[in-house]
């Protein structure tokens, strides 16, 4: 009881010291915030990993180059029927961009919604399957903790993270909660936007859904509007990977992804 007590003390003092650091920052890299959740107008859509980050891997694929395909055609879709929104992409192509480069990305162009798409894995099990929708907040489960973990450990591919990232420490369980309560302003369009995307996982393309869930990801860290990041399924189990290294099982997870966006931007333009 008292080691827990004096972990919260001390992820208490260090919010409190990171809230300090972001208030002294620069004016030129303080994230762009607009006062409240509103009309999508601008969506930013990030395709995790790329160039020397290839992400997880399959059998025969990379987590890195489904990312891509993803990413790219739920832009299209989404200009598409919406051309009135503006689609952005943090990459288009095989390159390396740092986790704290795509929210700043999105930031700076005062985008309404940030989507970050990647592929789960496992070493436990050769059939575990299904999605994720994870939005910022504290880890509610070891599991949960355990995807943080890799996504972020991409920091240790970039130069001066201990710099970059205030000493952000990707294997240390405290870091993680640390992150997870930074932002809180749009928790509530993050949650609803991810339970659309799970809900049309399963009536679009009869996926199984895992669910939403929180965790500290820093790629949604000083993201200054509502963002989630998507793990669109594992590609440890063999048809899964099957599935999502395919035109047709590519095209299907951005089909979701986009009916859960135009339900989203019906909502929010309300």
């Amino acid at each position: 009881m008292l080691k827990v007590l004096k972990l919260v003390v001390l992820a208490s003092f260090l919010l409190t010291s990171l809230a300090f650091v972001f208030r002294n920052e620069p004016a030129s890299s303080k994230s762009v915030v607009p006062a409240k959740p509103g009309k999508v107008n601008t969506v930013v859509i990030d395709a995790g990993h790329g160039g020397k980050d290839p992400g997880t891997r399959g059998r025969k694929i990379r987590e890195k180059d489904v990312a891509l395909a993803v990413a790219l055609e739920l832009g299209r879709q989404i200009k598409q029927e919406t051309p009135d929104v503006k689609v952005l992409y943090t990459r288009s192509t095989d390159v390396f961009i740092e986790l704290g480069e795509r929210s700043a990305f999105a930031n700076r162009n005062n985008a309404d919604l940030f989507i970050s798409i990647h592929c789960n894995a496992t070493l436990k099990s050769r059939s575990v399957r299904g999605t994720e929708t994870f939005v910022m907040g504290l880890h509610k489960t070891e599991g949960n903790l355990e995807v943080a973990r890799r996504e972020n450990s991409v920091i240790l591919q970039e130069t001066n993270y201990k710099q970059k990232y205030k000493g952000f420490d990707p294997n240390s369980p405290l870091a993680h909660i640390m992150l997870a309560n930074y932002q809180s302003a749009f928790i509530s369009s993050s949650l609803r936007f991810a339970d659309h995307v799970e809900r049309k996982f399963q009536s679009v393309s009869g996926r199984d859904s895992r669910g939403v869930k929180q965790a500290g990801f820093l790629v949604l860290w000083r993201c200054a509007m509502p963002s989630v990041l998507i793990e669109t399924g594992f590609l440890s189990t063999p048809d899964e990977e099957d599935y999502l290294s395919s035109d047709d099982g590519q095209e299907e997870v951005a089909a979701s992804i986009h009916q859960a966006f135009m339900l989203y931007k019906k909502e929010m333009d309300r």
